[in-house]
């Protein structure tokens, strides 16, 4: 976009709110019909794509292999997996028509420019389901801006959106705040794709009460829950709970805000994990990483301070992916705890305990679920449970890391909103601003991101559709 341009005068057929994964998927599928289209991306040039830019894979159903991915991955497999993280707590409609889309979404995305890498192997068990990007998120966004210019898509950076104005069943206008001048337009549609409100704290410490102020955002700063606060408060209907939310155990020592993807502790399965009083609280090795991995943000969240310790021994630091920073090392337990601050008694007694309910690790194997468990426990560790016995011990510190939020508007299988008196005719949503409909709790690794891409599809389809009609 040229230097000093505004859409002040300009007719759109659409403006989407948002510039992430989700806004682009649905600026593009309407652009490719015909419709003239608007980004508005809060964000500056550098930081775009929201939460996108750090994502670095998408969960992928298929009938055999396709594209980077191996073997089968069955419609009726992905969803019990999506059953297992919340419970059961999910909109199987809409569930099983992210999954059975995705199908087709990863040639999609190979056709808009999106390369792909083998998987990573490992610990992260994901041959099968995952699909990674080339260059991760970023090169993922930076792939569909390329798209979007040359479809001619119209993209204004550091546009704030306040305010959708609701008139009846219809949006009437939007309006945005732009170096700090207000400026309005009238699209004939909108699409919502402005994320939750995860970097609006405030609005966490509302949800959480105190223990939110020491949470960790690891995305965008830029996800504050403007357009959804403005959309609810008109009366649009609403779905989700708002102390839910994508929350990972990360390093804690990671930023205040937009650590990213690279904050991310995998060594949680092979380690025990204890709070500042060096009690442990949850078995550690209760499922494969990329199922479980998100229930420990909110595990940690409701210990003392809201943080915990990871601690392994040598033979396991080489079995998960390298951290971002080097984990605390000593020789010796007593060492470790006069380095991590934990009460070294209790801590050299709770592993001591778990060392000795710990029986044969013949059968240990650390890529899939291997049954060697401990015995006498409260809680057990119920796979890959080897005594902490060999030195140099390490520790990790995790603190609460939010992703996104769960709050969300509540969407149909066409992607549109609603009030209580029936569908706005031309409001649309995807990605996390309507994600809650699908994810009420937990998480599935790479599912965030197939839900913005087959949302987004749908909902640029119908608002091209719509104000072509």
């Amino acid at each position: 976009m040229q230097k000093g341009f505004l859409p002040v005068n300009n007719h759109y057929d659409l403006a989407v709110i948002g510039g992430g994964n989700a806004a682009l998927c649905a600026a593009i599928t309407a652009a490719e019909l015909g419709a003239k289209v608007i980004i508005l991306e809060t964000a500056p040039k550098p930081y775009r794509g929201g939460n996108s830019r750090h994502t670095r894979d998408i969960r992928c159903m298929h009938r055999g292999p396709l594209g980077p991915l191996e073997g089968d991955y069955s419609e009726d497999e992905y969803y019990e997996d999506l059953l297992k993280v919340t419970g059961g707590k999910t909109n199987e409609q809409l569930a099983r028509l992210v999954i059975r889309s995705s199908e087709k979404a990863l040639p999609w995305m190979q056709k808009h420019g999106v390369h792909f890498q083998p998987p990573l192997s490992g610990t992260l068990s994901l041959t099968r389901t995952n699909a990674f990007f080339l260059g991760g998120g970023k090169s993922l966004v930076n792939a569909y801006y390329r798209t979007a210019d040359k479809l001619g898509i119209d993209v204004l950076y550091r546009a704030h959106v306040k305010h959708l104005q609701l008139k009846g069943n219809l949006i009437a206008r939007v309006d945005y705040v732009y170096e700090g001048q207000q400026y309005q337009i009238e699209p004939r549609s909108v699409v919502a794709a402005s994320g939750g409100f995860e970097a609006n704290l405030e609005w966490l410490e509302k949800a959480w009460g105190p223990a939110a102020e020491n949470f960790l955002i690891r995305g965008t700063p830029y996800n504050r829950g403007v357009v959804l606060e403005d959309l609810l408060e008109q009366g649009v209907q609403s779905v989700g709970d708002p102390t839910q939310c994508h929350a990972v155990a990360i390093d804690g020592r990671a930023p205040k805000f937009d650590g990213g993807i690279v904050t991310r502790l995998d060594c949680v399965p092979f380690s025990i994990v204890v709070n500042k009083d060096a009690q442990r609280f949850y078995d550690e090795g209760e499922d494969i990483w990329p199922k479980r991995y998100a229930i420990w943000g909110r595990l940690v969240a409701q210990q003392p301070d809201q943080v915990a310790f990871a601690i392994i021994d040598s033979k396991s630091l080489k079995m998960f992916m390298p951290s971002a920073f080097p984990p605390t090392e000593a020789n010796t337990l007593e060492e470790l705890a006069e380095k991590t601050g934990l009460p070294s008694e209790k801590l050299i007694d709770t592993i001591a305990t778990f060392n000795a309910a710990c029986g044969s690790s013949d059968a240990f194997h650390p890529t899939e679920l291997d049954s060697v468990a401990t015995t006498g426990l409260t809680p057990e560790k119920t796979n890959w449970a080897r005594p902490i016995s060999e030195p140099p011990f390490y520790c990790y510190s995790l603190r609460t890391g939010v992703t996104f939020t769960y709050l969300a508007l509540k969407i149909d299988e066409n992607a549109q909103c609603s009030t209580a008196t029936g569908p706005v005719k031309n409001l649309w949503a995807a990605g996390e601003t309507m994600a809650g409909s699908i994810l009420s709790q937990g998480y599935l690794a790479g599912l965030g991101m197939m839900i913005g891409t087959v949302f987004g599809r749908i909902a640029g389809r119908e608002a091209a559709n719509y104000a072509n009609g």
